[in-house]
């Protein structure tokens, strides 16, 4: 098998990280940590299991893959999340493949779970995401968030990547007030006006987007529940920025 690096950022992960990194050593002989200050066991249970740590403030989710990439002993990189495993198919494909051209990145399935339960449904599957790529060739763009890989060719790989992605509803639910604000601050140093009927509209047309134009009508609940998300998480989004807006206003005498 060809030899591989894997890669994984990580803050305050104690409870994924040796899953993780017990995940990437089926197929790599070298794992890179890159933490940003935590403050929990999580480099301590990194370096237990092997692991070599680098600590860097976190700059982005792209430039933070780059930094593991960079500190890696080999050209050929597979990044996982934390929350991330790879499945027995997904080893095998990576252990059968020649890695012989550094042009060509793979691209994984993804299941993403809320708890014990796999979301089928637009949006979150099918889910292809590029993550075992040769750093000579290929790189993170460079993005906060939602970062993906710069390849010059990419080829989809048997198996999946398994995403644990939220604990349960309540915490999908908190990870929208989150990225909903994220966003909205995105929205408003772009320079994005306020609108009262922005966030009502917004939210309408990421439903019928869901619904509709992403074939979330045929996926029973599941369609239904990441339409009604996808709405919450828009209408928050623009609704925040409505209020960043506010919050900036000069007071009126």
């Amino acid at each position: 098998m060809p030899q591989i690096s894997g890669v994984t950022i990580t803050l305050d992960e104690e409870a994924d990280i040796a899953d993780c990194i017990t995940s990437l050593q089926r197929v790599c002989d070298d794992v890179v940590v890159v933490d940003s200050g935590s403050t929990d066991r999580t480099v301590e249970i990194a370096e237990g299991l092997g692991a070599r740590v680098v600590e860097n403030e976190f700059p982005g989710d792209g430039p933070q893959r780059n930094v593991g990439a960079g500190h890696a002993r080999h050209d050929w990189v597979l990044i996982l999340d934390a929350d991330e495993r790879i499945d027995d198919e997904m080893s095998g494909a990576i252990q059968d493949l020649s890695l012989d051209d550094p042009d060509l990145a793979y691209a994984f399935n993804r299941k993403s779970f809320v708890g014990r339960h796999w979301i089928d449904g637009p949006g979150f599957y099918p889910d292809y995401i590029t993550r075992l790529y040769n750093r000579t060739r290929c790189t993170y763009e460079d993005r906060r968030m939602h970062a993906t890989v710069l390849a010059p060719r990419v080829e989809r790989a048997r198996g999946h990547i398994l995403h644990y992605t939220y604990e349960d509803v309540s915490d999908w639910i908190g990870s929208i007030d989150y990225l909903s604000a994220w966003g909205a601050r995105q929205l408003y140093e772009s320079g994005r006006g306020p609108s009262a009927w922005a966030p009502a509209l917004r939210a309408l047309a990421a439903g019928i987007r869901q619904m509709i134009l992403r074939g979330g009508i045929l996926k029973g609940l599941d369609g239904r529940t990441i339409a009604m998300t996808s709405m919450f998480h828009t209408y928050m989004k623009y609704l925040k920025l409505n209020e960043m807006h506010e919050n900036a206003a000069e007071p009126s005498e």
